[in-house]
């Protein structure tokens, strides 16, 4: 089944893609806005790097808890819930006007995230209990595709916006973005069997751990899946655009064309490696995923050259995200299905932030093709790790 003919004969993905499409392409918006503000506010590549991290923490730090509501709560009330925090937070960042207004951005941003972070959370589990597993992984396509879409034309559009419009004229139509996902979810109809965990709180934690520590397998696929969060590179491409590329073009601009050329290879990437990728041959996508950031690593001294390596570095990423985590929905036991994702979610965030760190503190010492230089051997070696782990992987497929 193609693409186009599971959106044409399947209503709830579609719909559901409807959502995505309107909740992410805000998100990516806005993100150019606050980039380029911080820019302007003559932030440091550690103030930079806290306020790329901020969108990843609250994934790490209420993972648990966000996973025992998910498994909780229907689906679609706690979407709503969620979308509209989204939104109300959005809107508060017209309220920062100077650095000294960074404390409140990163609570802003913190309070929007959480409602992000348990957002996908929700999706991904409840894709599962609506879709069969032959059609699950081309399910998980589309959203990545989707995202991979919002990306480039998010951070595009946000970057002519803020150059011609300003930040805050950007942020007022990230929120009716968010008000438009709202009012296409209500128009959605999701029937399912709603199982809610009626254990208390700590001890679904618990049990989730358990179930978790008990199935070893899974710990292996929640590496592979969170090691696509080396792929963060909002620091790297903000501070290249801060340092290298403002005297060839202006800040927003390069920081929304650089975004968009890399995301463009993200949407394109699973129509060339998607029909072609198996278990055994991941191996190979994560070896292409490394040496693709080290040829970018190489060509950031020129900002067109950049480009290039940029749209190397996407190609094979959604690729990475999409099979991984479908390899993890398929070996999740239903009932588990919030937690286990919620953990996995917390782990893919805490490579997310650990890299947007790692890269704001080593850009005071090293040069940022150095830097990029290591995240692309990381991926080298998990390709090694992959293929020896991947015979064990078969062997529980057999049993």
């Amino acid at each position: 089944m193609t693409y186009k003919e599971l959106l044409a004969n399947n209503e709830i993905v579609r719909k559901l893609a409807t959502i995505q499409f309107l909740a992410y392409f805000g998100t990516w918006f806005s993100n150019v806005a606050i980039y380029s503000m911080l820019v302007s506010f003559g932030a440091s590549p550690i103030i930079i790097s806290l306020v790329v991290a901020m969108h990843f923490i609250p994934g790490i730090l209420l993972a648990p808890f966000s996973g025992t509501i998910v498994d909780r709560i229907d689906a679609k009330k706690l979407l709503g819930i969620l979308i509209i925090t989204e939104l109300l937070m959005t809107m508060c960042f017209l309220f920062i006007n100077s650095i000294d207004d960074v404390w409140m951005l990163l609570i802003f941003i913190f309070i929007r995230m959480t409602a992000s972070s348990m957002f996908f959370t929700t999706e991904m589990t409840l894709m599962p209990k609506l879709l069969n597993s032959a059609i699950l992984t081309k399910t998980n396509e589309i959203h990545s595709i989707i995202w991979s879409f919002t990306f480039t034309a998010g951070m595009a559009i946000g970057g002519l916006v803020v150059n011609y419009y300003g930040a805050k004229t950007a942020f007022i139509i990230d929120g009716i973005l968010f008000l438009c996902a709202f009012l296409s979810l209500l128009n959605t109809s999701i029937i399912y069997k709603h199982e809610a965990s009626h254990e208390k709180i700590l001890l679904s934690i618990k049990s989730g751990i358990r179930y978790i520590s008990q199935n070893r397998h899974l710990i292996s696929l929640i590496f592979f899946h969170g090691t696509v969060g080396l792929t963060s590179f909002d620091t790297i491409v903000t501070l290249l655009a801060d340092y290298n590329y403002k005297y060839v073009i202006a800040v927003p601009l390069a920081i929304g064309l650089s975004n968009a050329t890399r995301s463009l290879a993200l949407m394109i990437g699973p129509f060339i490696i998607g029909r072609w990728i198996t278990k055994e041959k991941l191996f190979y996508v994560f070896l292409f995923q490394g040496f693709g950031i080290i040829t970018w690593a190489f060509l950031q001294y020129n900002f067109y050259l950049g480009l290039i390596g940029l749209f190397l570095t996407g190609l094979a990423t959604t690729t990475l995200w999409s099979f991984t985590y479908a390899l993890l929905q398929e070996k999740v036991e239903q009932k588990y299905l919030g937690r286990v994702l919620a953990y996995n979610e917390m782990f893919f965030m805490l490579i997310n932030a650990g890299t947007t760190l790692f890269t704001g503190i080593m850009a005071i010492y090293y040069d940022l093709n150095i830097v990029t230089t290591f995240l692309g051997i990381f991926f080298i070696f998990t390709a090694f790790y992959y293929k020896n782990t991947i015979k064990s992987l078969d062997t529980l497929d057999k049993n």
